[in-house]
This record gives structure tokens, C-alpha cells and sequence, in this order.
């Protein structure tokens, strides 16, 4: 049976108050576009929406169980069991109470996940210190490169990774055009032309490269608050909603990270992560497709940051003109180099 956010009004209640978790102050609640994450003093318990998103369909149940297990699999993958700790029911009994592994029927999931220090992920440090150390990056990029190591990408992804930045570079230009009135600053037209065509003229390389084993099936999200500068880091929240998002070269990825980082503040960090995949014998892509990669991940960034506005009432209007504008600048400042 199909469900609406309506439908989990009662479970988001109950989790929401002390009672839920053992706690006796109410858990401190998180909203993402597909899901509420609540964090007590130890865990955070992620209930995914029921509703229909764009990439997924969550409104039975079963989906929802579904899902929540794919994601538990493959983030164990990344960040280990000891920060995935498993998959939780909510139920209710015969009396209507609802219990986080109780007796009575299932009437939602949940991921049970050992909760994180907020001041150790990159994003707060970036935005609030102390500052990130090179010895943190160095950590962060070898605890990625063993991962990729271990996860070569699939047989044909070339072909699937090739046409997928074709078509979300195309996608970029005529949604930043279609939005181009909520951004407040002059659109930079010409480069989302160019930003297509280095991709297209790149994909020889990009086939070449997945025919050598240099593509990998890594995180899929791979931005600042994804990482936890823990002594040993740790990554999480890896895609599992779209494998193909994954399926993509490592300069790619670490570079996307690197960019997000650079409009943080540090941009030394990306060059770091860069120059270590190399010094790992990980061969490094021709200046021209990093540069058609970061140009692409600048503007993808920018129009999924400006598509936030087109719900009816999105959750920080006042965020997403800003963000697509920093990104824009970033993509212009390549385009001049």
C-alpha cells in the first residue's frame, strides 16, 4: 500500500519525543529533501520520507526496507559496521503505541547509525576550524584510495559514464537557462556551451581510461559534510539509490570534493588530493578532461542548487541563489584558466 509524509505523521511524532529512544530529552531532528535523520547522544536513526522522489519511489513500505538495507550495505562498505549498525523496525502494538524494535506489526524502518562528532566533520571545519591539516587530507584521500582499489567499476561503464556527463552537462545548460531568473547575477551563457562540448570531446579519454581499469565504483556524493575527520576518517552517506552515480573516474570524484572545499575556503585542498591518487600510481586523467570534469561538477552543482526552488514552498529559499552564484564564479574562473 502507498503511503504519504500524512501517513508517518504519527511515527515522525514519536520519534521525535524522549520516549522514542531511551532518552528523556526529545532527540534533535534533521530534515533532508528524503528523509529525517534524528541524533541522540550517541546514534542517529535515519527514517527515509514516504514519498515519491524524483530518483525513487518510497511510498510502500517495502521500499522503504529495501532501500534502507542497500543503504546499510553499501555504506558498511566505506565506513564499516561500526558506524552502520544495522536496520531497525518501528512498530505498534495492539493499544497503537509505537516502539523502535518492539513487539507488533512493522509499520516503518529504520538505520540505526553510531553518531558522529560535528565538530570533526570537514564541512563545520571549513566553516568554523580549527583548520584542516594536510595530514588530515592525506589520511582522508589513501582511506579513499584503498577503497577504490577494492571497487573497480563494472565492465562497459565507460559507454554508461561517458553518456551520463553528456547528458547532465546538457542538462545544466538548459536548467540554469530555464532558471536563470532566480540566480540575481548575469548567467554565464557561453560557458555552459563550452562546458558540453570539452565533455564531448573528452569521451575518447574517458573510454580509454575506463579500458585501462581506472573507473571505479565509489561514493556517488562525495562533498565536505560526507567526512568525518576522525583519527581514522570516516566517509558515509555513499549513493545507493543509482549505482551509475557512482560509477566514475577517481579524479572526477576527489576533484568535486577538492571544489567544494575551494568554496570553503581552502582551496589548497584539491591540488593535495589530486597530487596523492597520482602519488598512489593512480594515472591521472589529461589537464583538459580535469578541467571538463571540474567545469561539469561547477555547474551541476549550481543547477541542482537553484532546482531546490522549484518545489512549492522549499525549506531555505534565501540558500540555493547563493550557492548556484559561488558556483558559477568557480566554473568562470576555470573557464579563464
Amino acid at each position: 500500500m502507498d503511503a504519504s509524509p500524512k501517513d508517518q505523521a504519527g511515527i515522525l511524532d514519536f520519534l521525535s519525543s524522549g520516549r522514542a529512544f531511551g532518552d528523556s530529552a526529545p532527540p534533535e531532528r534533521i530534515e533532508t529533501n528524503g528523509a529525517f535523520v534524528f541524533l541522540t547522544a550517541d546514534r542517529a536513526w535515519k527514517l527515509k520520507k514516504a514519498k515519491q522522489l524524483p530518483w525513487l519511489d518510497l511510498r510502500r513500505r517495502e521500499a522503504r526496507e529495501r532501500w534502507c538495507r542497500e543503504e546499510l550495505r553499501l555504506n558498511r562498505e566505506l565506513a564499516g559496521t561500526e558506524v552502520y549498525l544495522g536496520v531497525t523496525p518501528v512498530t505498534q502494538d495492539r493499544d497503537g503505541e509505537f516502539a523502535v524494535g518492539g513487539e507488533g506489526r512493522i509499520v516503518d524502518w529504520l538505520i540505526e547509525m553510531r553518531r558522529l562528532p560535528a565538530a570533526q566533520m570537514l564541512e563545520n571545519r571549513l566553516d568554523d576550524g580549527p583548520h584542516v591539516r594536510p595530514e588530515e587530507i592525506d589520511a582522508l584521500c589513501d582511506r579513499m584510495i584503498a577503497f577504490y582499489r577494492a571497487h573497480p567499476a563494472p565492465e562497459g561503464t565507460g559507454d554508461v559514464y561517458a553518456a551520463r556527463l553528456r547528458h547532465e552537462s546538457r542538462l545544466n545548460a538548459s536548467n540554469l537557462r530555464e532558471m536563470r531568473e532566480w540566480l540575481g547575477a548575469p548567467l554565464p551563457e557561453p560557458l555552459l556551451d563550452e562546458a558540453l562540448a570539452e565533455i564531448e570531446a573528452r569521451r575518447p579519454e574517458i573510454l580509454e581510461r575506463a579500458a585501462r581499469g581506472l573507473l571505479v565504483d565509489g561514493h556517488g556524493d562525495l562533498r565536505p559534510e560526507h567526512v568525518c575527520l576522525l583519527a581514522s576518517p570516516v566517509v558515509f552517506d555513499r549513493v545507493e539509490f543509482d549505482p551509475d552515480l557512482r560509477r566514475l573516474d577517481p579524479y572526477d570524484e576527489m576533484g568535486a570534493l577538492g571544489l567544494e572545499c575551494a568554496r570553503g575556503g581552502a582551496g589548497w585542498i584539491r591540488e593535495q588530493l589530486l597530487d596523492r591518487l597520482e602519488a598512489a600510481g593512480i594515472a591521472p586523467p589529461g589537464s583538459a578532461l580535469q578541467r571538463a570534469y571540474a567545469l561539469y561538477r561547477c555547474l551541476t552543482r549550481a543547477r541542482l542548487a537553484l532546482d531546490h526552488l522549484r518545489v512549492p514552498k522549499p525549506r531555505t529559499p534565501a540558500k540555493w541563489p547563493a550557492v548556484a552564484r559561488a558556483c558559477l564564479a568557480q566554473a568562470e574562473r576555470l573557464g579563464r584558466g
